[in-house]
């Protein structure tokens, strides 16, 4: 049986309409906060990641030759450390071979 479409319908249906419409554009938008939320979080847990890397390598160093680096680039050339430097900004600081060295890593 057909009814035919009132003012109020017509107005109730395009509520409706914007309704969904603005419900997905939220769904949206808190996708892409969670996702930038996320992948920040990785980068900061990539960078923990390779202070700690960087200082394994020196102690194993430290204990293989019983000394710590000068430079980070000892260890990439002997004990086979892999820096990101294209993500990562790294700083490496030895202050005497019997002192820990100062590796800070923070993201680009």
């Amino acid at each position: 049986m057909y009814h035919p479409q009132t003012a109020d319908s017509a107005r109730h249906r395009v509520r409706n309409r914007i309704a969904t419409i603005v419900c997905v554009l939220a769904v949206i938008a808190l996708s892409m906060l969670f996702f930038a939320g996320a992948q920040e979080a990785m980068r900061e847990q990539g960078a923990l990641s390779m202070r700690t890397a960087i200082l394994d390598a020196a102690k194993q160093c430290c204990a293989v030759e019983g000394a710590y680096p000068k430079s980070m680039g000892y260890l990439v050339d002997h004990y086979g450390l892999v820096v990101n430097t294209n993500d990562y900004l790294v700083t490496y600081e030895c202050f005497a071979d019997n002192v820990i060295p100062s590796v800070v890593v923070v993201p680009r």
